[in-house]
Parts: C-alpha cells; structure tokens; sequence
C-alpha cells in the first residue's frame, strides 16, 4: 500500500472548501457534464440491489463505492474522482439501512454483482473505494476472489451456506481505504462495555470493570479527561473479549436450538413448540457497545480527536442509549458482522490477499480510526 495519508496537515480554510458536507458530495462540486444512470442488478445468489454509475462518458476506470449497510449514492467522494476522469459507481447493498439480518458472507455476492456489471459495461480497471466499513467488506471480497474455489467460506460463522464456492468472483484492480476501520466486529471488540455482567439487565455493572468509574481513572472532559491504568487497560479489554465470547455462545445456541426444532419437525415427531422455535427469527440486544477507552483517555494511540465517540460527547447516553453498533442483532448477523471473534470480515484475516496497488486515507480527527489500527491495516496488506 501507499503510505497512509492524513489530513493533519490541511489549514482550517482548505478543510472548509475541500467540499464535504458529512457523508454527502457537496453539488457546487459536481461537473456540469456529469450524468447518472441507475442500474438494477442481480446478486449471483439472486437478490436485486441497485447500482448508480455517475459519469461524463468515456471514461476507462471505475470506482466503485460501497458500505455493507448505507446507501452512498451521492459520497462526499464522488464530484473529485469524476473530475479526476473516473467513473463513480456507487452501489447500495441488499441490507440498505439495516445491519439486524446482515450478513459479510452473504454482502460479498452483492459486491460481485457490481464487480460483473462494470465490467459487462466495458471498464478496464475498477479501484474499489472501501469508506470506514465499506473497506473490510471489500478486503474480505478480495480475499474470496483469491482463494480457490473450494478453498472459500462455504458457510456462515451461523451456518448458512454461503454459495461463494460456486460462484465466479472477478479480480478488481486496486483499492482506497478512506478512514478504514479493522472490520466492524473488531470496532465492537474495541468498544463494548465489559463491566455488564447479565446481558438482559442493561444496568447491571462490575464496579471494578466500569470504565466510567473515578475509581477506576474516568474523569470527565472539563476534568482533562480519562486516565486509566495499564493494569485496567488490560483487565479490560480481556473482559472485552470474554464478553464477545459469551455473545458467541448465546447466538450459536440461538441457532442450534432452532435447527433441533427444524429436524423435530423434518423427522415427523415435533411438537407444536418445536414449530414455533422452527419459525421463530430470534433477535437479541446487545446493549453499550460503546465504551472505548481511547475514545476518553486521550493519551492512549493520540491523535487529533475530541473526546467522545462517533455517537457523541455523553458517554452515558452514548453507551446506555438505543442507538449504537449492534444494538439489535440475529444471531446470524452477530457472528457475521459485529463479533470480533466470528467475523471473517476484518483487515486482521483478509488484509494479507491485498497485492494490488492501494491507497490508505486517514482522518486524524476520527473516533472510530486511531493510529495504531491503521497502521496494522497498513501492515497487513
């Protein structure tokens, strides 16, 4: 890869007229010439998602954006790469806005359907622009397209049959990594809260495990912020990982428990409970999921961040509240997407396959991106 580039070194009055407005492209930015076509297309294992190429006719490269779970028609990223002479193809995936049923095995047939449509429609060369959780989708795409075929993920970390081992996988021709995350079960890893001790009691603590206890070094803002003991640090983040480990475990017997009522009723001898457990679409809840130690002792991996997280400054509305990563989950989604032990979508496994040529992007100011994380990601590929 390309070394890591930052934006540490933009002055403030660049940074306001570089164009980005959020997650959305800033119009005055668009060139006049630009057209957008929509295009219907069709996941190899049969699912319609809807492709957008935005172009100005001709051109030989496209880039092709896309997240597991958003909708990135109109990226921030869009006006620079179609004035640069690129094509822009921002692709929606079939789980658009809704990470409870996704699946990384299952997103993959969704990238191969706009790999296989770019190139039907006569490009050359495809880049593919992974943007925060967009990148370990498409490190684990690479990854699959460079095993043998029977060498791939025939089933989920759930069970489900992927059919990646019979379906044909084209290469693509380089990467950017803008703002790249280690994969979405590992930002979890890195922020669940391992001080609740019963996963149906979203109040329940372990007074020596809270990361929002003086005790244990949390100072709030106002006070210069958290400062936590390398001692804690590492009872913490071991509680992090047995935590995930107990998820692992309820979401697997989730699953097992409706496949032994599945063959109950295969095998003519279920009752009428083991047709419901044979229908019944478990969901669970996966409360505070954000608690990241860096995210309020700023001393630990610094950058330029603020403190807080991605989902704001209070760390108790931010961890407590409904809105989080992984708040409601399948067991299928859990182990697929959000475990940092199931996943097989993290830069950890996949980074390794990455031999094209690529570029990593890095926001210095990022709460979900600090710099030691991608430097591994830079490392691993």
């Amino acid at each position: 890869m390309e070394k890591p580039q930052e934006t540490k070194g933009i002055a403030p009055e660049k940074r306001v007229t570089a164009g980005l407005r959020g997650a959305s492209w800033n119009p005055d930015l668009l060139p006049g010439d630009m057209k957008s076509a929509v295009y219907p297309t069709q996941t190899p294992d049969g699912v319609q998602v809807i492709g957008v190429l935005h172009a100005r006719g001709g051109e030989k490269t496209a880039v092709f954006i896309m997240h597991p779970r958003e909708l990135l028609i109109s990226h921030y990223m869009v006006p620079y790469l179609v004035q640069a002479g690129y094509a822009a193809w921002v692709q929606g995936p079939r789980t658009v806005g809704n990470d409870l049923r996704l699946e990384h095995e299952l997103a993959v047939h969704d990238v191969a359907a706009g790999v296989a449509k770019l190139r039907e429609l006569g490009f050359e060369k495809i880049v593919l622009l992974g943007n925060s959780g967009g990148a370990s989708l498409f490190a684990f795409y690479n990854h699959q397209v460079t095993q043998p075929a029977d060498q791939r993920i025939a089933r989920t970390p759930g069970g489900r049959p992927t059919k990646l081992p019979e379906t044909e996988l084209l290469p693509v021709d380089g990467f950017i990594f803008i703002a790249p995350h280690p994969g979405q079960g590992k930002l979890v890893m890195a922020g669940i809260d391992p001080s609740l001790t019963d996963e149906k009691d979203p109040f329940s603590v372990d007074p020596a495990l809270d990361p929002f206890s003086e005790a244990n070094g949390y100072r709030p803002p106002a006070d210069g912020g958290a400062t936590y003991a390398p001692d804690f640090i590492t009872r913490y983040r071991a509680a992090q990982s047995a935590r995930v480990a107990r998820i692992d475990q309820f979401a697997k017997g989730l699953i097992r428990d409706k496949m032994e009522a599945k063959k109950k009723i295969k095998d003519g001898g279920g009752t009428r409970e083991d047709a419901q457990g044979a229908a019944l679409g478990a969901m669970f809840n996966v409360w505070r999921t954000d608690a990241d130690l860096r995210c309020f002792d700023l001393k630990l991996d610094p950058s330029d961040r603020r403190f807080g997280t991605v989902w704001g400054a209070d760390p108790i509305a931010s961890n407590f509240g409904s809105v989080g990563f992984a708040r409601i989950c399948t067991p299928e989604s859990w182990l697929s997407t959000w475990s940092g032990l199931s996943s097989n979508a993290s830069f950890e496994k996949c980074g390794a396959a990455i031999t094209q040529p690529s570029l990593l992007i890095y926001y210095t100011g990022d709460n979900t991106v600090f710099p030691l994380d991608v430097q591994a990601i830079f490392l691993a590929g």
